[in-house]
């Protein structure tokens, strides 16, 4: 019987059994998938993360895998607002570091292999989780699983939250958004640009191999996106013509925020998606899951060990809740300047934010923000 059970085997699940496996723990990773997809949404890593990283020993290996993002710059109508530097950040990460999921998830799974070769078991769908005092029961397509403790990574649809009976308010937002990779085509490099246009906020980030990221915000949610529609929203909104004939993501999605009223229950904790949904716009879900898991690991070392850990367990999850709701407020910022606006009034907003981007102590105040810190 392992001492911990994660179920998820996505960054954050890995992550968290990187940490426990390098500690001596006996951990076990039940994941639904049978492989990797290779449809990525989360792309940024922000310097906490990278920082938290470096503790599972697969930072050096992302970095190297990724593009550094310096900065941006945000334009409107063929001029540009503002820009934004990430060089007075602290630490040694002053930059935002772009890779898709997908290979993310690939090193942080050979990282785990590493330790623990047989922790990571795919095509294991969970049923049913029954914490029974002593163990918990997590039953799978497969058949039962015991450990002592369990971990819930299984994203914001999870399983073990709600056969924990956990509950959490849900509120939609009425933004949506499309996103497609394609080659670069811009000149922008590394630069991360966003382009506030009168019908809409489009999102440009660089990714690893000369690709880069488009999202577009829309009214409605876009059933079954093609390559040739994205391109020619950003075109109309933006004068950039995008290459269609490479195009290797596509996708559409509506936002919406939930964050679970508790993240320990008994035996039982969440994490990331599990524990907190926000919107992506800002990309800054995965990093919090990580965080999670740098504060939950030690109390579940601890308590294995015969430790009482209750008063670590109760600041893990109010800390890690206002974090949570810190996140959320600081998204739905993010999608209101993304909203549409009348030529007017985004002239005016436009102007004010270039005005405020050239104080360096707001400057400096906005690039802490937007990366976490």
């Amino acid at each position: 019987m392992p001492d911990v059970l994660i179920v998820g085997g996505g960054p954050v699940g890995l992550y968290a059994a990187i940490l426990l496996a390098q500690s001596g723990v006996e951990v076990q990773v039940l994941e639904r998938r049978t492989e990797r997809s290779s449809h990525s949404r989360a792309i940024g890593i922000h310097p906490p993360a990278l920082a938290a990283l470096e503790q599972a020993g697969v930072a050096e290996s992302l970095v190297a895998a990724g593009v550094q993002i310096p900065g941006g710059v945000a334009r409107s109508r063929g001029r540009t607002v503002a820009e934004l530097s990430f060089s007075s950040l602290p630490g040694r990460h002053r930059y935002v570091l772009a890779i898709p999921q997908e290979q993310t998830e690939r090193i942080l799974s050979e990282r785990l292999a590493e330790l623990a070769p047989d922790a990571l078991r795919r095509g294991e769908t969970v049923e049913a989780v029954h914490d029974v005092g002593s163990e918990v029961l997590t039953i799978t397509d497969n058949g039962t699983h015991r450990s002592t403790l369990l971990i819930g990574a299984d994203g914001a649809r999870s399983t073990v939250r709600d056969a924990a009976g956990i509950g959490g308010s849900i509120r939609p937002y009425p933004d949506a958004y499309v996103m497609g990779d394609f080659p670069d085509t811009t000149g922008d490099g590394s630069t991360a640009a966003l382009y506030l246009e009168p019908a809409g906020i489009v999102e440009s980030f660089p990714l690893p191999g000369s690709v880069r990221r488009w999202v577009v915000r829309m009214p409605s949610l876009v059933k079954d996106p093609t390559a040739e529609a994205v391109a020619e929203l950003v075109a109309s909104r933006t004068g950039v013509g995008v290459d269609t004939r490479n195009n290797t993501m596509l996708s559409s999605f509506a936002v919406r925020r939930r964050i679970a009223e508790r993240f320990v229950q008994g035996r039982i904790a969440l994490i990331g998606d599990a524990a907190h949904e926000v919107s992506p716009i800002g990309g800054q879900g995965m990093n919090l899951g990580w965080l999670d898991a740098v504060q939950l690991v030690p109390l579940v070392i601890a308590s294995l060990a015969g430790t009482d850990v209750g008063l670590g367990l109760r600041r893990f999850n109010e800390e890690r809740r206002r974090a949570a709701l810190a996140a959320s407020r600081q998204a739905h910022i993010n999608m209101i300047l993304g909203r549409p606006l009348p030529p007017g009034m985004l002239g005016l907003r436009n102007r004010v934010m270039g005005r405020m981007a050239g104080v360096p102590s707001v400057h400096d105040a906005v690039a802490r923000t937007f990366t976490m810190h």
